[in-house]
């Protein structure tokens, strides 16, 4: 299928996306700040050998909701999914990531990998993330797993050290967070 980006606000992300033998997609969703969105994202992959390189970013800084919802169905053996989400969450907006990579029976073979990282930038912003495996397969490769934390004081003590102002190094720490997802869309 290809290599494809959305931008929520801009262009209408998929609900549903098939995928068949042999096929693969590469997909980015960018969730700009100022911009609130709760979607369900449900992606299959029916036929042997089909693959899913999916990422996403959010940035939210004042009262914005981001709610996302992937649910990924290996329904064919041999099928790959990679996975990764990442958000900065400031202000008093809320994000919230529920993910689920479902293993059909017979669906040997499988290789599923699924992360979404939160960063919080201020002290009444929220971030949640549920990442979630259900299995019914046996010989498959599969793993989750999810973090939220802030900026690293260390990090940001010896940037400042060395002459960047704080904002400029809190900005510069950021960009770095989101930077694997960002540079997927350029």
């Amino acid at each position: 299928m290809g290599n494809e980006v959305y931008i929520a606000g801009r262009d209408g992300i998929p609900s549903l996306i098939r995928l068949e033998a042999g096929e693969s997609l590469r997909m980015t969703v960018i969730v700009p700040e100022g911009v609130s969105l709760e979607h369900v994202l449900e992606v299959d992959l029916d036929g042997s050998g089909a693959s899913l390189d999916l990422a996403g970013a959010w940035r939210c800084s004042g009262t914005e909701r981001v709610k996302l919802q992937v649910v990924v169905r290996h329904n064919a053996p041999g099928c790959s999914s990679e996975q990764l989400f990442k958000g900065v969450v400031g202000g008093s907006a809320r994000a919230e990531f529920d993910g689920l990579v479902y293993v059909a029976p017979g669906a040997m073979k499988t290789e599923a990998h699924q992360q979404c990282h939160s960063l919080l930038v201020s002290p009444d912003a929220f971030a949640e993330a549920r990442p979630q495996l259900e299995i019914y397969a046996d010989d498959v490769q599969c793993s989750h797993g999810a973090t939220t934390g802030y900026l690293n004081p260390e990090e940001l003590f010896y940037m400042r050290s060395r002459g960047i102002p704080e904002d400029e190094a809190r900005k510069m720490q950021v960009e770095a967070f989101l930077a694997p997802i960002l540079n997927r869309a350029l």
